[in-house]
């Protein structure tokens, strides 16, 4: 993929992010990387993969602002965009698909290699340290603690795993996801806080997790 074309979505991706979050450009660029490093070992089509990385989130803001989806209009928005920079039109319908079915919460069905290794990155990126310090962040973000950050664990980032459908992905989700247990098992001890199997926890706020 010429780098003229990758250095034009890039610009135009990171103009649409005003400020960093849990969801923001480091985000995006984490995932693209995953992309690009899982891609070359499935032999997934890059042309397809490292736009649809770029594009991925690049409708949160305006899913906080409005509650539009993301991952619909995020779609539009980058078949929009690469028609007018006129993006090899042939794979443009395939990079749409893997922006509609990244998203965890919704049940999309990833039907190519590009788009489930897509959503595997995307996942990956909720796991290991850097899923933990995301976590946080998200709770912060919302205006939560400490223990809406471990339910988010629990009840999500801890089950991401078992959902993995690429090969080099799975590889680098068992060592993210051993981390993010004794992590966990770790927190729990020092806080006394405990699973959502156990005890609820104990908070003023919404504890429920987002979705993601």
């Amino acid at each position: 993929m010429p780098n003229t074309e990758i250095e034009t979505i890039l610009a135009y991706v990171e103009a649409s992010f005003r400020q960093s979050g849990a969801h923001g450009l480091d985000h995006v660029l984490r995932v693209t990387r995953l992309c690009e490093e899982i891609g070359l070992v499935e032999g997934a089509d890059m042309r397809v993969l490292t736009p649809a990385a770029l594009f991925h989130d690049i409708a949160r803001p305006l899913e906080e602002e409005s509650g539009v989806l993301h991952e619909e209009e995020g779609a539009r928005i980058a078949e929009e965009y690469l028609r007018s920079i006129g993006y090899d039109a042939g794979r443009i319908p395939a990079i749409a698909h893997a922006i509609r079915t990244h998203r965890y919460s919704t049940g999309a069905n990833p039907e190519t290699l590009e788009a489930r290794i897509l959503s595997d990155a995307d996942k990956l990126d909720a796991m290991g340290a850097v899923g933990i310090a995301r976590a946080f962040l998200q709770a912060g973000e919302r205006g939560g603690g400490i223990e809406d950050a471990d339910r988010h664990i629990h009840e999500k980032l801890l089950n991401l795993s078992a959902l993995i459908s690429t090969p080099a992905a799975a590889a680098i989700a068992e060592r993210r996801h051993a981390l993010l247990q004794r992590f966990a098992d770790a927190l729990e001890e020092e806080t006394g806080l405990t699973s959502p199997a156990g005890p609820p926890v104990q908070s003023s706020r919404n504890t429920s997790s987002p979705r993601t």
